[in-house]
């Protein structure tokens, strides 16, 4: 059973990379759209009994997740013997739960519609809430971003490290570099009135004459970690840094990293960066995605893919 690794256009940019570092070129996919919009993505070459791999984030507009729900079905119908859906940016994540009354809880019904398509396992990324993997049915393996992050942050060699979260819901994430370097943590404690605008904020613990570097899942608007750099600068920091797997980075968030406090933003692939500014580094998942797809193929565990924090 082969190896077949497709992408939505979306993802074209990663997909290539991921099919390169795994060996094997990029399966061949047309798109017809209609003048309404309407899109009909055509599978180019036969997949029958094939282990096929869909590459395809789900960033707005909600056509990226239309054109692989699309994408999936055809395979299955196509007769491939599994569909793997690989999505390094598992989008509308932020919606997992009731937070008030008469809402959708998003990250479950894309789960659902995955599952009805046809997919037969699911590949991702640094998940906004890990508690997302129970949301399917199906398997799940939620990979890390560590993997291409903690080598990037040992190159530095940076003196006096320690490490910070943006807001009260990352600490656990910033916690375990924290353990893993041996370091201090630092909380940056927001308060909102409405999303994507912080009212005011606060430090807990102490940055004077550190190197500190903010860790998060996703970057947005980048309101709340400019502020938290300008919050560390102002007490103290040596230097301040931030990594964060998914660039989103809306409005006028661009704007806001290159005037920001921060020495730099690292970033991962993916989703594409709009323009290039020179605050932001970018770290390719792609070895990372080809070395699992070898592995969910052979039938292998992945959990060497793991560096355990």
């Amino acid at each position: 059973m082969a190896v077949k690794i497709f992408s939505g256009r979306a993802t074209t940019y990663l997909a290539e990379k991921v099919a390169h570092a795994y060996g094997e070129p990029l399966g061949k996919v047309d798109y017809q759209q209609f003048s309404d919009g309407e899109m009909s993505p055509y599978i180019g070459e036969s997949v029958r009994g094939h282990d096929v791999f869909i590459v395809q984030s789900t960033f707005a507009p909600a056509d990226n997740f239309m054109e692989l729900l699309l994408m999936i079905d055809a395979a299955k119908r196509a007769s491939a013997s599994n569909v793997n859906v690989i999505i390094p940016y598992f989008g509308y994540a932020r919606q997992d739960r009731k937070d008030k009354p008469r809402v959708a809880i998003a990250a479950k019904l894309i789960a659902n519609l995955l599952s009805a398509a046809g997919a037969n396992r699911i590949m991702t990324c640094d998940l906004h809430a890990d508690q997302i993997q129970g949301f399917f049915d199906i398997p799940l393996d939620h990979l890390d971003g560590n993997y291409i992050f903690v080598p990037y942050l040992k190159s530095l060699n940076l003196p006096n490290i320690m490490f910070a979260s943006p807001d009260v819901g990352g600490i656990k994430r910033a916690r375990s570099f924290a353990k893993f370097f041996n370091a201090e943590l630092a909380v940056c404690d927001k308060y909102r009135k409405e999303a994507n605008k912080v009212e005011s904020m606060r430090l807990i613990g102490e940055v004077e004459g550190k190197d500190v570097i903010l860790v998060d899942d996703l970057v947005d608007t980048g309101g709340t970690l400019c502020k938290a750099a300008a919050l560390l600068k102002e007490k103290g920091a040596n230097t301040v840094r931030a990594i964060c797997t998914h660039p989103v980075l809306s409005g006028n968030a661009y704007d806001n990293i290159q005037s920001s406090a921060l020495e730099e933003l690292v970033v991962s692939d993916t989703i594409p960066l709009k323009q290039q500014v020179s605050k932001i580094k970018v770290l390719t998942v792609s070895d990372l995605f080809a070395k699992a797809i070898r592995k969910i193929h052979d039938h292998e565990s992945i959990s060497s893919l793991f560096i355990r924090l």
